[in-house]
């Protein structure tokens, strides 16, 4: 980092550097979007760069419903570019297939909906060091086999309180959800959420949706005689406690992603 830059105010420094990988050829670049606080100053400091870009939200059912609308309500704002992208496969269709639960370390879940790989040259994330002890190991730019290029993380070095300052001092419309108390913004009863409970309680109808998962699995263990629960409420039960240990039927956890990383810990949510 040059002397000067030490003393260059966030916001002027992220676009700077937006400005300083951004293609040469003209080719636009492609900002992953999930309608999360990070993904909002992501956004305007991409817009105020001045360069080509297109975001991208992948579509997840189980993000809360109010994420979602929020979404949608900033897709309406065509300087946004927001895209939303559908999932190949369902959740359950997965479920089917692999015969287990998404645990905290097995995550595909992550893989089918929020990471997929696209053609564009860099792919800008809201990723910061602040976040996690797993991602202040991040560079603020690294080559991604997954995500089709390189990655560029803009506001790496922002603080919590460095993101909403910027939000309220540029007047940036927000989720609601985080007025309620919330954090961080994700999908509901992710295999990375401790307080199961809570969201339970808040969101119910994600319960369905997880249990059509659960289902899936249960039958397809029992279809290939490697059940280890009686019940598929046993199952349930257990996956809801989080004790899950890594399971070798499953894949590793992608590089990047919307939600909870690795290393994360209950105090992440809210």
């Amino acid at each position: 980092m040059q002397q000067q830059q030490l003393f260059q105010p966030l916001d002027e420094h992220a676009i700077e550097i937006v400005r300083t990988y951004a293609p040469k050829d003209g080719r636009a670049i492609h900002v992953a979007y999930s309608g999360g606080k990070d993904s909002q100053v992501l956004l305007d400091v991409v817009k105020r760069s001045g360069v080509l870009f297109s975001a991208w939200y992948q579509f997840c059912p189980l993000d809360p419903k109010e994420l979602r609308a929020f979404i949608k309500e900033q897709q309406y704002d065509p300087a946004n570019a927001i895209n939303i992208a559908l999932p190949e496969k369902s959740l359950i269709t997965v479920a089917r297939e692999r015969g287990m639960m998404p645990m905290r370390n097995r995550r595909w879940c992550c893989e089918v909906i929020k990471e997929r790989r696209n053609d564009a040259p860099l792919t800008l994330t809201g990723i910061r060091w602040a976040e996690s002890a797993r991602r202040r190991r991040r560079r603020i730019i690294e080559s991604c086999s997954r995500a089709g290029g390189f990655l560029l993380h803009p506001i790496i070095n922002w603080r919590d309180e460095d993101v909403w300052a910027y939000i309220h001092g540029r007047g940036l419309p927000y989720c609601s959800l985080y007025d309620e108390g919330y954090r961080r913004l994700g999908c509901v009863l992710c295999p990375m959420t401790r307080n199961t409970e809570q969201q339970i309680q808040r969101f119910p109808w994600a319960v369905k949706i997880w249990r059509a998962v659960s289902k899936a699995c249960f039958e397809t263990r029992q279809q290939r005689g490697h059940q280890i629960f009686n019940t598929e409420k046993e199952q349930w039960e257990w996956w809801l406690e989080r004790d899950a240990k890594a399971n070798p039927d499953g894949d590793d956890c992608p590089l990047f992603d919307g939600i909870l990383e690795d290393g994360d810990t209950a105090e992440d949510q809210p």
